[in-house]
């Protein structure tokens, strides 16, 4: 999974964000407050389908493979989101790696725990999620090259 933040540039921490907070305590290795804010808002805009929040952060590139093992694009998880035919209704971090790749860009990957809804059906699972952040370049686009 490549998650890509057009508007990244750092972002203070909020140590009393519970959802920042969760994130942290799963990070192994150095502080990363920027990533660990970046990774709090995607789980929180899945937790809360917003739709809008997600579309601003993940990569218009990205692949999702779904529960049954097809792959979806991001405008194909979005519609689902939107539609209420998926769900988030659990997402535990359980741990997060960070692997700076060069100046200005880092690929995290993030181990949860997950429980989704998919068109009423509850599916129970893991999920390892590789975004790479990169600073905006020219025509306001991050860097990213991570796949799942």
């Amino acid at each position: 999974m490549a998650i890509v933040y057009p508007d990244w540039r750092p972002v203070e921490l909020n140590s009393q964000h519970p959802a920042s907070s969760v994130i942290e305590r799963v990070l192994r290795g150095a502080a990363e407050p920027e990533i660990v804010a970046l990774e709090a808002r995607i789980r929180d805009a899945q937790l809360n389908a917003n739709v809008a929040a997600l579309d601003t952060l993940v990569a218009d590139e990205i692949l999702f493979t779904g529960p049954d093992g097809h792959l979806a694009t991001k405008a194909q998880d979005l519609d689902a989101l939107a539609s209420g035919a998926i769900r988030f209704r659990d997402h535990e971090p359980e741990e997060l790696h960070v692997l700076h790749v060069g100046p200005g860009v880092a690929i995290a990957a993030l181990r949860a725990r997950l429980s989704v809804e998919v068109a009423g059906t509850l599916v129970r699972g893991a999920r390892i999620a590789i975004p790479a952040f990169g600073r905006a370049r020219a025509g306001n686009r991050g860097e990213s090259s991570a796949g799942t």
